[in-house]
């Protein structure tokens, strides 16, 4: 705004000469170069300047009007009128059409110039004569001589005009207007550069009412709120862990003291969500849509979290909610318990008091050392499945084309290597799945030898290179791939690792908070009610609890963390329950093998198993199906066999193979073991039950194992499942259960 004056009052000058001497009296006035003190010095200014040159024009203006009316009356007064006088009167309607010759058009006077910006003064022009006063030349002449009244009053003798015709009026004189412009362009520029600095033009959009007491819908990987300081310093009851046992003791608490004010505190960035998708209907039904959301049997989707996020309240407005409700803080971490006072203390050391404490902490992964302590560059490739953020690390991470090697026999390690080897996202990248595991199979821990063999066989028709019986001694990098050696000395080429060889109890804050723990199963030792200390409870897989029936257990199942969160939040608010369920827990391995356990389910336990026999119509429909499909056999032959493991390039090749089973034998297998019940026994009595691809019949099952008795026959105890057909009432009674 500035430069554009500058430049403005540069061009003025050079026209203008007048304005150079305004801007030196001015800055030698003494005044300073604000902006203020110049415009007020310029207005006073300009302001002397207006008033001179109007005062100049008023007394010329008069004198020039006393001159003009002076010499009216002396026309006035002449009897006679001269040729040149017939300039003085108006010419009469028509003349000029009787008279076209006549040379003297009568124009009418010019108006005198008017400057249009009075603060400078015009240049000099030629003043054009009145054409009252115009005289030809021999009135001229006259007047040169001195005697002007002898030629005014002189007549010509003969009619019409003696004088020649009287001069063109001079053009008008140039007037440039270039200075006027700039100045108005100066002017403009300043005003608006004054407006502009005045905020004149600022757009401010009307205040919207936000409702701030609910977090934004959009899920955001951040702490949440951003500082502790927002937290309440105390709450009736907080709940420590954001998983499965948090959120159902919160709906617990709720159901008995309606008005509940919960605080929910969570070193994860994520709302309360549920894990066991993440290894099954994720991989299988995902949803177009959302990421996070799969298709349930019924067809319907949900989401992996329990409740959206408007169902929570902001955690800075929960001490002022009049109906209470449960907060979630994300991304914060209890580093101890001071039981005495009733505080959990952040490791910020921010400090909340509390009524009642619940620790959900759950368990962590485990890692194999040689991956612990392996270079950067080889652990950014290997993935510790447990959380929503390594499903979505995961999914990013693998590539077409890429080998994958899932490290362990057990449930997350099978699942896992069947979700990548079946899914149809990852079908469409055409990635190759290694399992590797020291067990002689899959679920070696859970399920009989038999059928644990069975369960691989069938996983590698499924596209699963199993290779049992093995372990990793060593980890490097070959270019962009990890170089596996197994304890025979062969090698593996893979993209990417997955370690999937079990979890252990999250239970640091037992030292820190002076807590027992469990020494041989692990978790925080706790009694029948679920508590470890004075208003200080746990719950889910970090509890090492008392079973009435069987004596202390330890279970890591998504059923045992509804169960005991709902137990944990009854106890909370003072119903003290002992804990007396028995959870269950089920697995998908492809489409050929799902089941469901209660109880105690260990493979080291005597069992007794009674399967179905298939009948001679399903086995001829089933050894068609095999003989017009050899994707079965193919699948077989392209899997390495566990007994020989010697592979020379196993990374290109997969390695040397055995003679595939005949079809025949295969299928008897299979239809062996196609359908069945378990009984896992201890002193002769059912403590465990595992329906082999049955389904719906865990009333029955959770029936049988309340006896806890010794049976005769467990062959008509199995007859109860309907193993060859099941009736419509037992279906109904489990959708009612």
């Amino acid at each position: 705004m500035l430069s554009v004056s500058r430049v403005a009052i540069g061009n003025i000058r050079s026209v203008h000469p007048a304005i150079v001497r305004v801007r030196k009296h001015v800055l030698a006035g003494g005044c300073n170069q604000a902006f203020a003190g110049r415009r007020w010095i310029s207005r006073k200014v300009n302001h002397g300047l207006l008033a001179k040159e109007m005062g100049r024009k008023r007394r010329k203006t008069q004198a020039e009007k006393a001159e003009v009316e002076t010499h009216v009356e002396e026309l006035n007064s002449s009897a006679t009128a001269s040729p040149c006088d017939e300039r003085r009167r108006i010419p009469m309607m028509g003349e000029l059409i009787q008279f076209p010759d006549d040379p003297s058009p009568y124009p009418a006077p010019p108006k005198p110039y008017v400057p249009i910006n009075h603060f400078f003064k015009p240049k000099p022009v030629e003043t054009v004569p009145d054409p009252v006063l115009v005289s030809c030349e021999k009135c001229e002449d006259t007047e040169t001589d001195g005697d002007e009244e002898t030629a005014q009053k002189t007549v010509a003798p003969t009619g019409g005009p003696s004088c020649p015709p009287p001069p063109p009026p001079p053009p008008p004189a140039d007037k440039s207007y270039t200075g006027y412009l700039f100045g108005a362009i100066a002017l403009t520029a300043g005003g608006l550069g004054l407006a502009y600095y005045n905020g004149l033009f600022d757009t401010t959009s009307p205040p919207v009412a936000v409702d701030d007491t609910k977090e934004k819908p959009s899920r955001k990987k951040q702490p949440y709120p951003l500082s502790s300081k927002d937290l309440p310093k105390h709450v009736p009851y907080v709940l420590i862990g954001g998983g499965t046992s948090s959120i159902a003791a919160f709906r617990s608490i709720r159901v008995h003291d309606p008005k509940a004010k919960v605080l929910m505190i969570t070193n994860e960035l994520e709302m309360p969500y549920m894990r066991p998708p993440l290894s099954k209907e994720l991989w299988f039904n995902p949803s177009e849509a959302e990421p996070l959301k799969f298709r349930q049997w019924n067809g319907g989707e949900r989401s992996i979290f329990y409740e959206p996020n408007d169902y929570y309240i902001d955690p800075s407005k929960l001490a002022d909610a009049p109906n209470g409700g449960v907060a979630v803080a994300r991304g914060y971490e209890v580093q101890r318990l001071d039981v005495e006072n009733g505080k959990v203390i952040l490791t910020d050391g921010t400090e909340i008091g509390y009524d009642k404490v619940l620790i959900a902490t759950g368990a962590r992964p485990k890692n194999l050392p040689l991956f612990e302590s392996a270079p950067l560059a080889v652990r950014e490739k290997v993935t510790l499945f447990k959380s929503v953020d390594d499903f979505e690390r995961l999914t990013e991470k693998l590539g077409a084309g890429n080998k994958v090697a899932v490290i362990g026999g057990g449930f997350l390690g099978s699942e896992l290597a069947c979700a990548l080897s079946n899914s149809q996202q990852t079908r469409k990248k055409n990635i190759e799945v290694y399992q590797l595991f020291h067990e002689g199979g899959n679920l070696a821990k859970v399920i009989p030898e038999y059928l644990s063999t069975w369960t691989m066989e069938r996983l590698r028709e499924d596209g699963v290179k199993v290779w049992p019986k093995t372990q990793v001694k060593a980890v490097e990098m070959h270019g962009k791939q990890l170089k596996l050696t197994l304890v025979d000395d062969s090698a593996l080429l893979v993209d990417h690792v997955i370690v999937a060889v079990g979890s252990q109890p999250n239970t640091n804050l037992a030292k820190t908070s002076g807590l027992e723990v469990d020494a041989s199963n692990g978790g925080f030792l706790v009694d029948a009610e679920l508590r470890a200390r004075s208003n200080v409870y746990v719950a889910g897989d970090a509890a090492s609890f008392y079973d009435t029936k069987f004596g202390r257990r330890r279970v890591e199942h998504h059923d045992h963390a509804i169960v005991s969160g709902r137990l944990a939040g009854e106890n909370m608010v003072g119903l003290n329950k002992p804990y007396t369920h028995q959870s269950m827990f089920w697995s998908d391995l492809g489409p050929k093998i799902s089941f469901e356990a209660i109880g105690l389910v260990d493979s080291s336990l005597p069992t007794v198993a009674v399967f179905r026999k298939s009948t001679a119509e399903e086995k001829a429909r089933a050894v068609a199906a095999s003989l017009t499909g050899n994707d079965s056999a193919k699948l077989q032959a392209a899997n390495a066999n566990g007994d020989t493991m010697k592979i020379a390039q196993p990374a290109e090749g997969g390695g040397d193979h055995v003679p595939v089973k005949s079809i025949a034998q295969a299928q008897e297998e299979e239809d062996s073991f196609d359908k069945g019940v378990l009984f896992y026994l201890r002193d002769k009595k059912v403590v465990g039950l595992l329906l082999w691809n049955v389904f719906n019949g865990m009333s029955t099952a959770r029936k049988i194992l309340a006896q806890h008795t010794e049976y005769d026959d467990l062959n008509e105890v199995a007859k109860l499942f309907y193993l060859h057909e099941r009736p419509v009432e037992t279906e109904e009674e489990e959708e009612a259960e």
